[in-house]
């Protein structure tokens, strides 16, 4: 074998090595996930179920409280009629109220969640406002989340004192639809409010009313007052979770470095408030910017 041939041979081993080393340097292709984050009652469970029917998407819940089966009404659960046939995930899959639903239980649904999802080839919609879970799930090493998947944050923000306004009409909304009787069936003077569904903010506010109606029940005064003191502390511990939810949000953005498509509703909520018809302007403000990210998302492009 002469040099030349020699020399061939080694080009041709050194161009296969090279092959080979691209190869294992080649990225891993990501599985998309979809995050709508926001305080209570911004609208992220409305904005899943829009963007949920323009793609082939499951949702996932991640609300702490309604994995709980029960008190659809004070956690705020979303009625199967209004799903529109698109599959839900850990949402009223535990019995027991007194359950504790751990971080780590929910991370490990969730891993289990996306498998099937992507399994399915559809695109996964986590959407709560349980924040530290959410957290535990996105930064602890041993999941590496961000090495498996490729992440969209969408935030829906509403100036607090509006949001504010809000959280304090749908209290009133709630005790319209019969919360009232609705947590009156699930209440039990002896039991830890600290533990399970029984968290939910409204039940232990409810608590002492339900006590005064079974010892004064004929006292139409007392009943009243005890009553208005409920829903007022039901209103102002509402409106404590959001501030929390929002803080938990700043530091997501600020200490961790999430890189969140902010989506500013204020206008909208205001709307709701003075009754106005409303439904153009969330097109506008709300769904349209949301399906705009989204579509940027999936086709991997950015602006």
């Amino acid at each position: 074998m002469n040099v030349f041939d020699s020399n061939k041979i080694l080009l041709h081993q050194l161009k296969i090595l090279m092959a080979s080393s691209t190869a294992c340097l080649a990225p891993i292709m990501k599985k998309k996930v979809i995050f709508i984050m926001g305080a209570t009652g911004t609208g992220k469970t409305k904005l899943s179920i829009k963007l949920g029917t323009k793609f082939p998407s499951e949702i996932i819940n991640s609300d702490k409280i309604q994995v709980y089966k029960g008190l659809d009404i004070i956690t705020n659960k979303i009625p199967h009629s209004q799903r529109c046939s698109i599959p839900h995930h850990l949402l009223s899959i535990i019995d027991d109220p007194d359950y504790d639903y751990t971080i780590d239980e929910f991370c490990n649904n969730v891993i289990n969640a996306l498998n099937l999802i992507t399994q399915n080839g559809h695109i996964p919609i986590i959407v709560g406002g349980s924040n530290t879970y959410l957290e535990a799930l996105v930064e602890d090493p041993k999941i590496a989340f961000c090495s498996k998947y490729d992440c969209c944050f969408i935030w829906l923000n509403v100036s607090l004192d509006v949001l504010f306004q809000y959280l304090d009409m749908r209290v009133d909304q709630m005790i319209d639809e019969g919360v009232v009787d609705e947590i009156r069936d699930a209440y039990e003077p002896e039991v830890d409010y600290s533990r399970g569904i029984r968290r939910a903010i409204g039940v232990p506010e409810f608590g002492q009313y339900f006590q005064v109606e079974k010892e004064f029940g004929d006292d139409d005064v007392k009943r009243e007052k005890t009553l208005e003191h409920a829903i007022k502390s039901t209103k102002e511990n509402t409106c404590k979770l959001a501030q929390i939810q929002l803080d938990k949000i700043h530091r997501m953005i600020y200490e961790l470095g999430w890189k969140m498509m902010k989506i500013d509703s204020t206008k909208l909520f205001k709307a709701v408030l003075k009754g106005e018809d409303y439904e153009h302007l969330y097109q506008e403000t709300v769904f349209k910017p949301s399906l705009k990210i989204v579509q940027k998302f999936l086709e991997g492009t950015t602006e």
